[in-house]
């Protein structure tokens, strides 16, 4: 089977298709540059656990967490709060 450029793209026209393409291709790269940072915002969050765990603190902040929160609500919206519950819950796991 032939897979044709309407397959892959969904366009109608070879120019669109170049252009979803090439779109599709800087997609690629902003989402691995995003899961980079992820993974660097992981990192940091376990140094900062380690080091409240180890003075003696809980793990987590609650008050923090709401601050981050507030601020992926404030910049994206209402779906900005569900991505900073994802990102908390990858950097500092389940609670």
């Amino acid at each position: 089977m032939t897979v044709t450029t309407s397959d892959r793209t969904g366009a109608h026209t070879a120019e669109a298709a170049d252009v979803i393409s090439g779109a599709r291709e800087r997609i690629d790269a902003l989402d691995d540059r995003i899961i980079g940072l992820m993974q660097e915002r992981m990192a940091v969050s376990a140094v900062i656990q380690e080091a409240r765990i180890e003075s003696g603190g809980r793990r987590v902040n609650l008050s923090r967490e709401m601050e981050v929160l507030a601020h992926y609500r404030d910049a994206l919206g209402k779906p900005g709060t569900a991505l900073a519950m994802t990102l908390l819950e990858l950097c500092r796991g389940r609670i």
